[in-house]
């Protein structure tokens, strides 16, 4: 892309909104950090994201995703959950200049008018509930303004797309969750989930409904992207696709190979898993977890290494390029509009990213090379961030009539 290219999309995005939908520094602070939030309005380059790189890829707006591992039980998914919420907390009272927790539209308008990045809270699997519509209201009290319906494992009452199903898509308490998401103005993400489910959501749901990172199945098939029919279900009612950055979802020829590899490792005795991190315990610092962590983490052992290394000699990863993933978001324009298409890079949640878009400065290149493909100024903004703020402001007016409108649920 061209160096005129990119200096039409900085002026393009100046003062506009760009927002990711789905950004892990919540988790990586916790695993790698203690849940220490200190240096990150100078460079932390052993993360995606930093204040300074937000500040350089034109984002004015950003879901953290407050993520919880789905191997938890449910009642330790929710402890998890309310520490990762505090640590968005902190993070933003540590830069009050640059960061602010939203919770609306509208606040998230002012923050960006006055200069700060605004910041809403999403849930990463419906676990993090514990099956409690007590509990879905006080994260929505706390500012939670999404939530995925699944992580990786399925629920008692929603399926994932990484597992056998439970629910057969969604059981009654699904649905009652879903409508209570509705009424409280939380928008039902249905990345993670299986196909039925995403239907079944669909058709339950009020309020418009988004993938906050996923892909398009048509463009690369993975259990993570979203066939033609869900989209097209999806676009009907008002909803909109976040494309992922992750290398996996964009390009089946890296999934393939992704498999390959972790099959390689296993057969040379290497492990990829990691035990979910713990917090800091009431005595003990920010360095003290870190270090407990650390010493947690799969050590690899040097001929093991070794061995991999060759392996990867021999068989080096296919290069996915920012072009892949501009592919993926016109499949899903050409199929929907360009109404129904926003970005959710998954920075911080994934190793594997498109040569080009390595951290959150690389936004203004996956730009320039769609304006180089003819997109128009007012459809790069749209992409950028008009089409979520819009399912935003209607999922907050479907849950304004039904305050209006319906009674409380029992207990309120």
């Amino acid at each position: 892309m061209s160096a005129t290219s990119l200096e039409r999309i900085d002026r393009l995005l100046a003062g506009e909104v760009l927002i990711d939908t789905h950004n892990d520094l919540m988790c990586g602070l916790r695993r790698y950090r203690g849940y220490a939030v200190d240096g990150f309005d100078g460079d932390r380059s052993k993360f995606h994201t930093d204040i300074p790189r937000l500040r350089r890829g034109g984002v004015s707006a950003q879901v953290w995703s407050v993520f919880v591992s789905g191997l938890q039980s449910e009642a330790e998914a929710t402890v998890g959950t309310l520490e990762q919420i505090d640590a968005a907390y902190r993070f933003a009272a540590a830069y009050p200049d640059d960061i602010e927790i939203v919770s609306s539209a509208a606040e998230a308008e002012r923050c960006i008018a006055a200069g700060r990045i605004a910041s809403f809270l999403g849930i990463e699997g419906g676990h993090s509930i514990a099956m409690s519509l007590g509990v879905l209201r006080m994260f929505a009290r706390l500012g939670v303004r999404t939530m995925t319906l699944t992580h990786n494992s399925s629920l008692e009452w929603a399926d994932a797309a990484t597992d056998a199903p439970r629910a057969e898509g969604l059981t009654a308490d699904g649905r009652a969750i879903v409508a209570e998401m509705n009424r409280l103005g939380v928008v039902v993400d249905l990345s993670h989930t299986s196909e039925r489910t995403q239907l079944a959501a669909l058709d339950a749901s009020r309020a418009p409904v988004m993938f906050s990172h996923s892909g398009v199945a048509s463009v690369a098939t993975h259990p993570r992207n979203v066939s033609d029919d869900v989209l097209r279900r999806l676009a009907a009612g008002g909803g909109v696709l976040q494309v992922a950055f992750v290398a996996q979802f964009v390009s089946r020829g890296f999934a393939d190979w992704s498999a390959e590899a972790e099959a390689a490792r296993r057969d040379v005795g290497l492990t990829s898993s990691m035990p979910w991190p713990r917090a800091p315990r009431p005595a003990e610092s920010a360095a003290d977890a870190r270090a407990a962590n650390a010493a947690d983490f799969p050590r690899a052992g040097a001929a093991a290494q070794r061995a991999f290394d060759r392996w990867l000699e021999k068989n080096p990863a296919p290069v996915v390029r920012v072009a892949d993933v501009a592919d993926h978001v016109e499949a899903a324009r050409d199929l929907m509009g360009v109404a129904h298409v926003g970005l959710g890079s998954d920075f911080d949640g994934v190793s594997d990213l498109p040569s080009g878009l390595e951290d959150v400065s690389a936004y203004p290149r996956l730009f320039a090379e769609l304006a180089e493909r003819g997109w128009s100024d007012d459809d790069l903004l749209d992409l950028a961030g008009r089409n979520t703020m819009r399912v935003l402001r209607d999922t907050e007016d479907v849950a304004a009539r039904a305050r209006r409108d319906l009674e409380p649920s029992e207990g309120l």
